[in-house]
């Protein structure tokens, strides 16, 4: 298993100090890395491999891989490992959903009730965001998988997530001219680079989660 640390998250810790949304970014972080547990707990119970912890200037990302019995199986029946994906990438979003759920009906010792709920809610809305290799995005890659096969299935999947993202930086530009909030228009552009690097034609990124 590698563990990857992205040093922009520095960047993005000064950037929120002096904005100061310090505290609603670590609150972020902390319960992003709680989502990402829900996947690795569910990954590793349905048998799977764990190649890669990330954290990310946006959360945390879990990565598995096939592993030989994983690849016999799909030989025989490729559903069955995309089923698989499709339950780990829903995972995530449904354990911050249970959070958010939680902490509406009791009331925490240190932090706000108002900010753990708001937390889990976005993280689980942004996750669940037609993009890949966001949650939504691996959701949407493994129902088309199945229906329609790999080489199909990466090139519908790409289409969405360009189209998803045009879409997004046009609500996100005229959220930023009305809210004057930086970390919308920072959120978009790491989204972008995210559908670049996993959605250019032919790429060969797009993984088990």
């Amino acid at each position: 298993m590698r563990l990857r640390i992205d040093l922009k998250i520095l960047f993005f810790l000064i950037l929120f100090y002096f904005t100061k949304q310090i505290k609603i970014y670590l609150i972020i972080m902390f319960f992003s890395f709680i989502h990402e547990l829900g996947h690795l707990i569910i990954g590793l119970i349905l048998k799977m491999k764990l190649e890669k912890l990330e954290i990310l200037p946006y959360g945390c990302s879990v990565s598995f891989k096939n592993n030989t019995k994983d690849i016999d199986e799909k030989n025989i029946n490729r559903n069955v490992l995309e089923l698989k994906k499709i339950v780990i990438a829903l995972s995530g979003p449904i354990v911050s959903l249970i959070i958010a759920l939680i902490y509406m009906n009791i009331e925490p010792l240190y932090l706000s009730k108002t900010d753990i709920v708001y937390s889990n809610i976005l993280i689980a809305l942004f996750n669940l965001i037609p993009i890949f290799p966001l949650d939504g995005g691996r959701i949407i890659n493994g129902v088309l998988h199945i229906k329609y096969g790999s080489t199909k299935s990466q090139i519908l999947t790409s289409k969405i997530s360009y189209v998803t993202m045009i879409i997004l930086t046009i609500i996100s530009s005229i959220s930023v001219y009305y809210l004057k909030n930086i970390a919308i228009f920072l959120i978009c552009m790491i989204l972008w680079t995210i559908v670049f690097k996993f959605c250019m034609p032919k790429s060969k990124n797009i993984y088990v989660k």
